[in-house]
């Protein structure tokens, strides 16, 4: 069954028509583009090393780079999640550093991978600390129509980009409730204050500037309105269905990052003793998971505004 599913979606139909018939039909791949279906041979010698799979996979995965790797080598994320140890919160770039003993770098924004592929323009965020490390993967990925901009806050690129999936559910039962434009502007603006909140709150360093880079407002943006988490919890709405059925049904193959995203979160609210401080988080996962009225989205309390005094007015 292995070698048939190797032929059929995998290295060897890649190899052969130059194009990723499952997720990418129809796209021409450049030749140089090598398929290869051995970790160990693909790793073999790379200087950098570039992640884009469901964070589940790492534990088996790392061990089996680490051993055939570049020692001298450099990683780089595109993966959208968070990890969890004994101590709490834990971002994914820290897992595979960890994991593998090099330093590692975030790359996230507006990047629906269709277009990317069809080379339209768009933007991304790189997070490095490393100056040198930062030229190169600038080198790398930057070109005419995929624009690349480098910042030094790690944390707040890589949680701007796992969490917006939560908040695009959000987007999502909005939709499947048949809202409008109003409603979804709404939710977008309160997602992006609990984005902004909640890694404030566990990682000291984030930065405000980071959530008007691509990996923030942007790719939320895009997110709520065009990514298949948004598209699924409209037909869980609509439906009625249960999210395995949904991914079978409309991802063909593909995997849902908000509603794990969405439960990892609510562990770390839990452990916290938070919830009451993100009420959007907390109510987009009890509606995913506890059978909470999807109307409920729209009847959260928020964070508190504050009312300029008269004597305030009568100044201005």
């Amino acid at each position: 069954m292995t070698s048939l599913l190797t032929r059929v979606y995998g290295s060897e139909i890649i190899n052969e028509k130059h194009e990723n018939v499952k997720y990418l039909k129809g796209i021409p791949l450049p030749k140089n583009i090598v398929a290869v279906p051995s970790l160990q041979e693909a790793c073999k010698d790379a200087t950098i090393l570039i992640f884009v799979t469901p964070h589940q996979f790492l534990p088996k995965l790392l061990p089996a780079i680490k051993a055939s790797m570049n020692p001298n080598a450099h990683a780089i994320s595109l993966i959208k999640g968070l990890d969890f140890t004994p101590a709490g919160i834990q971002l994914i770039s820290r897992t595979i550093s960890d994991g593998l003993q090099v330093p590692c770098s975030v790359l996230m924004g507006a990047n629906v991978a269709n277009e990317v592929a069809l080379d339209e323009f768009c933007e991304a965020t790189i997070g490095c600390t490393n100056s040198d490390h930062a030229k190169s993967l600038h080198a790398l990925f930057n070109t005419d129509t995929f624009s690349i901009n480098v910042v030094s806050d790690v944390a707040g690129v890589e949680l701007s980009g796992a969490l917006k999936n939560v908040v695009a559910l959000g987007a999502g039962f909005c939709d499947g409730l048949g809202y409008g434009g109003n409603t979804k502007a709404a939710i977008i603006r309160i997602g992006l204050e609990e984005i902004r909140r909640f890694s404030k709150k566990f990682f000291d360093s984030v930065e405000d500037k980071t959530f008007f880079e691509s990996c923030g407002i942007a790719d939320l943006i895009t997110t709520c309105y065009g990514g298949r988490n948004r598209m699924c919890s409209e037909a869980f709405v609509k439906e009625g269905k249960m999210w395995g059925e949904l991914e079978e049904e409309l991802l063909g193959g593909q995997k849902l990052q908000g509603t794990v995203t969405s439960m990892e979160l609510n562990s770390v609210m839990e452990k916290y003793k938070c919830k009451d401080e993100f009420p959007f988080f907390d109510c987009v996962y009890n509606i995913a998971f506890k059978g909470l009225s999807p109307d409920s989205v729209t009847k959260l309390k928020g964070e508190k505004r504050l009312v300029p005094s008269k004597d305030a007015l009568q100044t201005q």
